[in-house]
C-alpha cells in the first residue's frame, strides 16, 4: 500500500499521478480535511500533524509515503523521514529547477501559500537551483480554500489569479510555478490569464515518477484506492467528479472512512 495525503482536495492532482504511473498498486489518500488549510498555519502546528498522519498510514500497512503537499513538505518532511527511516518518502516541492532551466527570460514566479513563501526551504531551493534567474514569490492566500469547497468558478477568485497573474507577466515571467497542489485544478484560470506569454510547471509527474523508482513491489497490488479525511469524507468521495477525476472512483473499495 501507498500512502498519499494533504490538507485537502490538493494532493488529488498529484493522486492521479500516481495512478497514471503506477496503475496495479494499492493507494490510500489522506485528507486533513479537520484541518484545512495546511497554509495559513504555523510550521510547529502542520509538523504535527504531518507526523500524525504519517504514523497512521504506516500503522496502516502504507509502506511507501507521498507527502502529496507543498506546505506540509517545506514543513515537516525531513521530520517526516527521521521518525520512520525504513519507509521511503516523497514529497512535493516547487518545481523551481526545470522552471528557471527552462526559461527564456531569465525571469520566474512561483505561486504558493503563506506558509510556502515565506519558508527557509523555499529560498534555499531558489538558491540552490535559479542563482541565475529572477524569481518573483507570489503567496496566493484564499486559494486552496477555493478549491476544497469546489468554487472554481467564482469571479473573486477570477479576478484574484488575474490580480496577482497580470503583474508577474508585465515584468516579463515566461514561467509559472505551481507551488501548491490545489493550484493544479486552478490551471485553466491560469493558461486563460498567462495565455502564451507563461508555461505552468507542475511537477505531479516528476513526484509520481519518483514514487515509481521507490516502489518495488508495491507497484503490484491490485489497483484499489482507499479515501479517508479526518473530516467529513463523504466530501472526498463527491469532490472526484466535480474536478475531473471520476475515473479515481472505479478504483475505490466500498465504504468511506
Amino acid at each position: 500500500m501507498i500512502g498519499v495525503f494533504d490538507s485537502g482536495l490538493g494532493g488529488l492532482s498529484v493522486l492521479a499521478a500516481l495512478v497514471r504511473t503506477l496503475p496495479g498498486a494499492d493507494f490510500t489518500y489522506f485528507a486533513d480535511t479537520a484541518h484545512v488549510p495546511y497554509g495559513n498555519k504555523e510550521d510547529e502546528f502542520i509538523q504535527g500533524r504531518v507526523l500524525d498522519v504519517g504514523a497512521d498510514l504506516v500503522a496502516g500497512g502504507c509502506g511507501l509515503l507521498v507527502v502529496a503537499c507543498n506546505t506540509a513538505t517545506v514543513a515537516a518532511v525531513q521530520a517526516l523521514r527521521a521518525a520512520h527511516p525504513g519507509i521511503p518518502v516523497v514529497g512535493v516541492e516547487p518545481g523551481i529547477k526545470p522552471a528557471a532551466q527552462d526559461s527564456r527570460s531569465g525571469r520566474i514566479a512561483v505561486l504558493a501559500t503563506e506558509a510556502t513563501a515565506r519558508s527557509s526551504r523555499l529560498k534555499r531551493l531558489i538558491e540552490d537551483h535559479a542563482g541565475n534567474v529572477e524569481v518573483f514569490v507570489e503567496p496566493c492566500p484564499g486559494w486552496a480554500t477555493h478549491v476544497e469547497t469546489l468554487q472554481l468558478d467564482d469571479p473573486v477568485l477570477a479576478a484574484d489569479v488575474r490580480r496577482r497573474v497580470e503583474p508577474l507577466l508585465d515584468r516579463g515571467v515566461d514561467r509559472i510555478v505551481l507551488g501548491c497542489t490545489h493550484y493544479s485544478f486552478l490551471s485553466p484560470l491560469l493558461r486563460g490569464v498567462a495565455g502564451e506569454r507563461a508555461e505552468l510547471v507542475d511537477v505531479a509527474v516528476a513526484v509520481a515518477r519518483q514514487a515509481q523508482r521507490l516502489a518495488g513491489q508495491l507497484a503490484h497490488g491490485n489497483g484499489r484506492l482507499h479515501l479517508q479525511a479526518s473530516a467529513h469524507p463523504e466530501r472526498l468521495h463527491a469532490a472526484l467528479p466535480r474536478l475531473h477525476l471520476g475515473h479515481l472512483a472505479t478504483r475505490l473499495v466500498a465504504g468511506i472512512a
